[in-house]
C-alpha cells in the first residue's frame, strides 16, 4: 500500500467525527445500552479480528494497524469504528449489493450488527461484564506461511537494493526452476507471496500468479488448477514504491511459496487467466468520468472462475458484463465504488457457466478530478504506465473450458475501445 493511501484510508475510516453517523432505521431491535462484552465484541469476532488482532492477516500488504482483541484495545478507537461501519467502509468489500451472496468471503455487517455497534457508541461505549463474552478466538500461528509449509519457494534471483531516491519503479527479474526444485510438472494448489521488504507495492511472478493490496493468498477450489512445468522460467515483476528520503532505502528479496496436489493428481478444469484491458488511456485533466472498455469473446463454452480488476489511483468503478449469442445482457460484476487500497478477487460460489458466442465487456472509470481524495495531481494528462501514478486497466479474469483437452488461453481479446 502507498504512503498516500495509507494515510487517507486511516484518517477517513478512523479519524472522523461521530457526529457525522447518518441515522440508523429506528424499527432495528438492538438493546437500548449495548455492551461492549456481550453486545459488540461477538460481532467483532465474526467479522473484524481475522485482520483487527496482533499479527493480523496481511492482505497484500494491508494489516490493520490496531486490534479489536479486547476491551482495552478497542475503546479507543470507537468512534472510529461507528463510523466506519456505518458508512460501510468496513469491513471491506466493494461489489455491488446486487451481487450478495454469488461470491465466496463476502463481506459486511447487517442493518442490526451496524446499529448495536453505533449506539454502543452513542451511549459511552460501556465495557459491560467479561463474563457475558464469547471465549477468545484462536488464531493460527501468524510465523511463516499463512497455507502451511510450501513445497516449492521461489526467490527473485537475487537481492535488490531499493534506492534512497525512489518514489516509484517496477523491475523485472527472472529465475529459472531447477531440476531440484521441481523435477516434474505439478499442478498448483495453494499460492502465497511474502514481500521482502516495505518498499515492495505489488509482485506478479508470472507464471505462478500475483498479489496485490488487498489480495489474500490463492487456494484453488478442488477439481480447479493450473499446472507449473518442470524447467519453467519465472518472471518477478516488482513494483517498488516508498517515502524518498536518506536512509530510506532497503534491501529486497521478495518470494512466493507454492504448494501442489499430491503427485499423480489431474484436475477437472484447467484454469487460464487473462488481463481484459487497453494501453489506449488518455485522461485529460480534470476530467471527471472518464471510461475505457475491453471485450472478449469466448470460442468455447466455459466457466469463469474469478474476477478482479485493477486500476490505480483514479479509478472509482469497474464493471464486467456478458452478452450471451442471443442478446441478452447480464452484469457480471459491478464495482460502484472501486478501491485501489483493497483489489479484492471476486470468486464465484459456484463457477459461471457462459456458451461458446458469449462477449464479455469489462468497463473501467476513472475520476481525474480535484473531487477524487486520492488523485495526487488534477493538472496533469493521466496515460497508461506501471506507476502508481499513471494509470492501468487490466480486468483479471480466470476461467476455463469445461470440456477443455488442453491447457491455457481459449478466447479472443480484442482492442479496448474508449467513449
Amino acid at each position: 500500500m502507498t504512503n498516500l493511501g495509507r494515510s487517507l484510508t486511516i484518517a477517513t475510516v478512523f479519524g472522523m467525527a461521530l457526529s457525522a453517523i447518518p441515522a440508523m432505521a429506528n424499527e432495528i431491535t438492538v438493546p437500548a445500552k449495548p455492551t461492549f462484552y456481550k453486545d459488540v465484541l461477538p460481532i467483532l469476532q465474526e467479522n473484524c479480528q481475522d485482520c483487527h488482532r496482533p499479527g493480523g492477516k496481511n492482505m497484500g500488504g494491508m494489516v490493520a494497524p490496531m486490534a479489536f482483541i479486547d476491551y482495552k484495545d478497542t475503546r479507543p478507537w470507537a468512534k472510529g469504528i461507528a463510523k466506519a461501519v456505518s458508512t460501510k467502509t468496513m469491513p471491506p468489500w466493494d461489489a455491488s449489493s446486487e451481487h450478495t451472496g454469488v461470491f465466496e468471503g463476502e463481506r459486511g455487517l447487517d442493518d442490526s450488527e451496524i446499529e448495536t455497534i453505533v449506539r454502543w457508541v452513542s451511549s459511552g461505549a460501556g465495557r459491560g461484564n467479561e463474563a457475558d463474552g464469547p471465549e477468545p478466538l484462536v488464531f493460527p500461528d501468524v510465523e511463516g506461511w499463512s497455507i502451511g509449509d510450501p513445497d516449492l519457494i521461489v526467490r527473485m534471483p537475487e537481492p535488490f537494493f531499493v534506492p534512497d531516491d525512489l518514489l516509484d519503479a517496477t523491475h523485472y527479474f527472472k529465475t529459472k526452476l531447477t531440476e531440484e526444485q521441481l523435477p516434474k510438472d505439478r499442478w498448483i494448489h495453494k499460492v502465497e507471496f511474502h514481500a521482502g521488504s516495505a518498499a515492495v507495492h505489488h509482485i506478479i511472478a508470472r507464471p505462478i500468479g500475483g498479489i496485490a493490496p488487498g489480495n489474500a493468498p490463492s487456494v484453488y477450489r478442488d477439481g480447479y488448477s493450473a499446472k507449473l512445468h518442470a524447467g519453467q522460467e519465472i518472471i518477478f515483476n516488482m513494483h517498488y514504491h516508498k517515502e524518498p528520503g536518506a536512509g530510506t532505502g532497503v534491501w529486497d528479496q521478495s518470494e512466493v511459496g507454492v504448494i501442489f496436489y499430491p503427485e499423480g493428481y489431474e484436475p477437472e478444469h484447467v484454469l487460464s487467466t487473462t488481463p481484459l484491458g487497453t494501453l489506449d488511456i488518455d485522461i485529460p485533466p480534470h476530467a471527471k468520468g472518464y471510461q475505457a472498455t475491453a471485450r472478449m469473446t469466448f470460442e468455447t463454452d466455459s466457466l469463469i472462475n474469478s474476477l478482479m480488476p485493477h486500476m490505480h489511483y483514479r479509478g472509482v468503478a469497474a464493471k464486467y458484463v456478458l452478452t450471451y449469442p442471443d442478446g441478452k445482457e447480464e452484469t457480471l460484476l459491478n464495482v460502484p465504488e472501486y478501491d485501489f487500497n483493497w483489489q479484492t478477487k471476486y470468486r464465484f460460489i459456484e463457477p459461471k457457466f457462459v456458451p461458446k458466442g458469449t462477449e464479455v465487456a469489462f468497463t473501467g472509470t476513472w475520476d481525474n478530478s480535484e473531487d477524487n481524495p486520492f488523485n495526487p495531481d488534477p493538472n496533469r494528462n493521466v496515460t497508461w504506465g506501471e506507476a502508481t501514478h499513471e494509470e492501468m486497466m487490466f480486468g483479471w479474469m480466470s476461467f476455463t473450458n469445461p470440456d477443455e483437452g488442453s491447457e491455457g488461453y481459449s478466447g479472443v481479446i480484442r482492442r479496448g475501445v474508449q467513449r
